[in-house]
């Protein structure tokens, strides 16, 4: 397992009962997490002095608690700050886990010792995009919501970031490839951290397990001649790290590397073991 471990502003401080109690700066959230199927006593006294608390319906979705928290704050990791703040599904406009992805693809973008141009598809709030800059890359950051990727500019400025090589376009993902192969555009990297389930911008419906092997056989026709890696995240349980994997060494035989796929995971204080948080398969070149 991949682990995220370097985290001074965030940590899982303990799991019980289908949540989670989390540090995220100086604020204390309670949110829901599938994975936490067992039930240990909730001992920290977190649990009872939380800032908000993410209540699950049992009809689907669910909403805020709020008794302690700003509107919007900051946490950093590194050199990165970024800009948080609750909103619809309990999500606060970051992934921690994905840092320990960051942190190895800012490692091969910095030894590459040449320009490197980095694809990041589905890129969210941008943790990938600003950490692939900052190690010196020029980014294209694609994501279907227009309110994510006015976050994830707000992000780079907030990181230092504003003036970076990064081209910002909302758009659809599997759209945006397309016209790139007509183009004739090329990338030496590609990220992809595509949800579970989502619609584009004009309702066009994505299911990851139908749609994200066709994507990364697509992605193939916009990879330059050299590449530096291809980044695949799955938050859905369906596909193992294995199935990652597979796709991937089956779609990128033709170049010259390996791959590896391991599930992610966060340190939970209370308990010293680890907590899950989906799989990610990374092609990396031999060069």
């Amino acid at each position: 397992m991949w682990i995220a471990d370097q985290w001074k502003d965030y940590e899982i401080i303990d799991t019980s009962k289908g949540e989670k109690l989390e540090r995220w700066g100086n604020y204390l959230l309670v949110r829901p997490d599938p994975q936490v199927i067992w039930d240990t006593p909730k001992s920290h006294r977190g649990w009872k002095k939380m800032n908000a608390h993410y209540h699950r319906s049992k009809k689907g979705g669910g909403e805020w608690e709020f008794f302690d928290l700003p509107e919007q704050w900051t946490i950093q990791y590194k050199s990165l700050t970024f800009n948080l703040k609750p909103f619809s599904f309990k999500h606060t406009g970051l992934f921690p886990e994905q840092a320990v992805n960051w942190d190895w693809f800012s490692e091969k973008i910095r030894n590459a010792g040449r320009p490197v141009k980095v694809l990041n598809l589905f890129a969210y709030t941008g943790g990938a995009t600003l950490a692939a800059a900052a190690a010196g890359a020029q980014v294209t950051h694609v994501d279907a919501s227009k309110g994510m990727v006015t976050w994830a500019k707000e992000n780079a400025v907030s990181s230092g970031l504003g003036d970076a090589p990064i081209r910002w376009l909302v758009d659809d993902c599997v759209k945006f490839v397309e016209r790139e192969i007509r183009r004739g555009n090329h990338y030496d990297a590609i990220i992809m951290d595509p949800p579970s389930y989502g619609r584009g911008p004009k309702g066009e419906i994505w299911k990851i397990e139908e749609a994200i092997h066709p994507l990364i056989k697509l992605c193939t026709n916009i990879l330059s001649e050299d590449p530096l890696f291809f980044l695949v995240n799955s938050y859905t349980t369906g596909l193992a790290p294995a199935v990652l994997t597979y796709m991937l060494a089956t779609e990128l035989k033709k170049y010259k590397g390996k791959v590896d796929s391991q599930e992610i995971g966060l340190p939970v204080t209370q308990s010293g073991l680890v907590l899950p948080c989906g799989a990610s398969g990374r092609w990396e070149s031999d060069n």
